[in-house]
């Protein structure tokens, strides 16, 4: 029996000990090559990840502009925001007439009556309004026109790989280009060269591509873009999954000689 225990003793007195660096340094190794194989496979399946395609053409010839904004109902007028310009015109009293932009607290301000509430108004009622106001104090019997000169409230929707997808306002002639920039322009993880735009033309929602990399470069034209005009631009899950690769590779291993 002593026999016995003392080769036991001597058996475990002999066994390798495992080092804790060496162990860590294994690890490291591991997460390394794993990382690496995680790589090559998603440059593998991802590399026409960054390219055309899709069921949406490219070059579309005719897609115009969309259907232009039917008649409406006296109650379903467009009523005034902030941002919008009207044009007043008080008939022979041209010291009172002209341009004003609905500030953002939802007023107008005016010669004589100063500030006037314009916010949520059909150009009717503002005229109204105003016309009570002159006649008030100043002005016997005055005829008041309002008409909408300028309206914040025509937006466009820009979603997908941007880095501030959100609604925006345009005013005037807005290009493809221009409108990426409102969002503050495509994101690391973006296809550019699929770029999708979806509009109604002749009662239906129509769509087009276009390729943002031509675009930049000066190869091909830059659409304009009109108000209601959703965009979306394409991305790539492969490069968001090789982005989450790499955060995840502890950074001593990318560098550590093995």
């Amino acid at each position: 029996m002593e026999t016995t225990l003392t080769t036991h003793a001597e058996a475990a007195n002999r066994s390798p000990v495992v080092s804790p660096v060496v162990s860590i340094a294994s690890a490291y190794r591991t997460v390394l090559a794993l990382g690496l194989l995680c790589m090559a496979a998603l440059l593998a399946l991802g590399g026409c990840a960054n390219s055309r395609g899709g069921s949406i053409p490219y070059g579309v010839q005719k897609f115009n502009a969309p259907d232009p904004i039917t008649a409406i109902s006296a109650e379903n007028a467009y009523r005034t925001g902030p941002g919008d310009t009207v044009t007043i015109a008080v008939m022979r009293v041209p010291d009172l007439s002209g341009d004003a932009v609905i500030d953002p607290t939802g007023d107008i301000t005016m010669p004589l009556i100063g500030k006037v509430p314009a916010i949520g108004k059909t150009t009717d009622e503002l005229a109204t309004d105003i016309a009570g106001r002159l006649s008030a104090k100043y002005l016997q019997n005055p005829e008041v026109r309002v008409a909408l000169k300028a309206s914040s409230s025509q937006r466009i929707t820009v979603d997908g790989s941007v880095n501030g997808p959100g609604i925006y306002p345009i005013a005037g002639s807005t290009t493809l280009l221009q409108a990426i920039a409102l969002a503050k322009g495509t994101s690391a993880d973006a296809n550019s060269r699929k770029v999708a735009v979806f509009r109604v033309i002749g009662g239906q929602r129509q769509a087009a591509a276009f390729d943002l990399t031509d675009i930049r470069r000066g190869k091909a034209p830059d659409p304009e873009i009109f108000g209601n005009d959703v965009i979306v631009v394409d991305g790539s899950a492969s490069k968001a999954a090789l982005k989450n690769v790499l955060q995840t590779i502890p950074l001593i291993s990318l560098f550590r000689p093995f």
